[in-house]
């Protein structure tokens, strides 16, 4: 599950914190919202940006023999 998580402090800072992300697609989810925040001072990236995305395709095929008995 994708999740976004933003802890807004008494002075103005804002902690954001995504999980269920996984690579840099993180940065475009939460582009549009940091740009509405303001100046983005630091960024810690968590191990889920750093995984990598694995896609998988299979085919299958289906024959047919007969016995020559």
């Amino acid at each position: 599950m994708e999740t976004l998580e933003f802890i807004i402090y008494p002075d103005g800072r804002v902690q954001e914190k995504v999980t269920g992300i996984t690579g840099k697609s993180c940065a475009e989810v939460t582009a549009a919202i940091e740009a509405q925040l303001g100046l983005v001072l630091t960024q810690e990236p968590t191990s889920e940006f750093f995984a990598s995305v694995i896609h998988q395709t299979a085919a299958a095929t289906a024959g047919a023999t007969y016995s020559e008995w």
